[in-house]
């Protein structure tokens, strides 16, 4: 049988694309290697899923894409955050608008998103077919002829969207071969790497603080200057950090220099203003021990490691501390450093950077400018975001215009 459209990959990309291939009177195949659709969506958002950002628009939401954001103008006007939103509202999906204008499904469940694609592929008739594994592209001249899957089954379109995703999270499928593929027909894949991971520090004793949230603190990387610095919340690992503030800055991490981090713990006082905080407590409770008096200013399983790293006596009264302790403890506050060994890798990256060369996609179609009838959406091209729902509005975007130019060309 052959179809007008088919999709490789039934991620978020995928089942978009497939949804509105059909949803314009194609007929249309998903193929997914998973035993279900949407396996990597369930596990996003730490299952809650933020599906996108209600940055206000279009101009602002691009800008934090860096330079590689103006490719995706054509796609986030044809189908913007916004749109996003209605579309998962007319499809059953309530949302809700958290901090960091996040938006959320309202039950704050990612399976909700999950059934909503499926009945927006339902309604539209789209032939899906699970357990089902590429094994190569067979292509003729500038055109892909047929898909060739492990059975050894063959499957012929007229066009072809591949939406198989990077190489994040490989348990959940994102493997990385359609890159294979690719450059056995001619394009040019950007060196991945992980992107949007938790970074792994030097310092032992950091396992002492696992489990720590921190809350409106500003986290900057270093090399001999500042590199980039991010505000908002972060975790403590058993073996470094994570958590939004991080996973943004470990796009910014070369391994290949030193590096450290630096923790403004009170960033909305200057240091002379975190001074005379800090004068002022000390003068009320002055005839405490140090161990005593950092609980207002602190959470609680950090003072032992602020205590061992002013190196000020845990016993010693306050009023018996020096100006020069009091400098230390400061700099603490202000910019506590750590030093940077490692970022995890694909297993616990959000997303991965690299991947299909830009410069060999239409941004107007999403087209291939190599292959007449492949299109491509989502993780697999190079452009990445940072979190806050700005990688899947890049899938959904995408996807929705690489389904209608496919099914344009196809019904020429």
């Amino acid at each position: 049988m052959k179809y007008d459209v088919a999709v490789i990959g039934g991620g978020a990309a995928g089942m978009i694309a497939a949804g509105r291939a059909a949803e314009m009177g194609a007929k249309v195949l998903l193929i997914e290697k998973n035993k279900q659709l949407g396996v990597k969506l369930l596990i996003t958002g730490k299952g809650r899923c933020n599906i996108t950002n209600a940055e206000e628009n279009i101009k602002d939401l691009i800008s934090f894409y860096d330079k590689k954001g103006k490719f995706l103008y054509p796609a986030f006007h044809r189908f913007s955050n916004k749109a996003v939103v209605n579309f998962f509202e007319n499809n059953g999906l309530e949302t809700k608008e958290e901090r960091g204008k996040r938006i959320f499904p309202l039950s704050d469940k990612a399976q909700d998103v999950v059934n909503s694609l499926k009945n927006y592929l339902k309604n539209n008739n789209v032939e899906v077919l699970l357990n089902a594994s590429v094994s190569k592209l067979m292509f003729n001249s500038d055109k892909i002829q047929s898909i060739v899957l492990q059975s050894g089954e063959e499957i012929q379109a007229d066009n072809i969207i591949i939406a198989t995703g990077g190489k994040s999270y490989p348990q959940t499928g994102s493997t990385g071969e359609a890159y294979t593929w690719l450059k056995q027909l001619g394009h040019h894949i950007i060196p991945t790497k992980p992107a949007l991971t938790p970074i792994v520090v030097q310092e032992k004793w950091i396992k002492e603080l696992a489990g720590l949230s921190l809350k409106n603190v500003e986290i900057s990387l270093w090399n001999e200057k500042k590199i980039a610095s991010f505000f908002g919340e972060a975790l403590f690992t058993h073996n470094g950090l994570s958590g939004p503030t991080i996973l943004n800055l470990s796009n910014k991490v070369n391994l290949k220099e030193k590096q450290i981090i630096k923790i403004d713990f009170k960033p909305a006082l200057d240091n002379q203003k975190l001074d005379l905080r800090i004068r002022r407590d000390f003068e009320a409770q002055s005839s405490k021990q140090f161990k005593n008096v950092l609980t207002a200013l602190l959470p609680k399983k950090l003072i032992s490691t602020f205590i061992r790293l002013s190196e000020i006596p845990e016993e010693k009264k306050v009023a018996e501390i020096s100006k020069k302790e009091r400098k230390k403890l400061l700099l603490l506050f202000k910019e506590f450093e750590l030093n940077i060994k490692d970022i995890i890798g694909y297993e616990k990256a959000i997303v991965t950077a690299g991947g299909v060369d830009l410069m060999e996609i239409n941004p107007k179609t999403m087209q291939s400018k190599k292959i007449n009838n492949l299109f491509f959406a989502g993780e697999l091209i190079d452009i990445d975001g940072p979190t806050g729902g700005y990688n899947l509005q890049v899938a959904w975007s995408t996807a929705y215009l690489a389904a209608e130019s496919a099914v344009s060309k196809s019904l020429l």
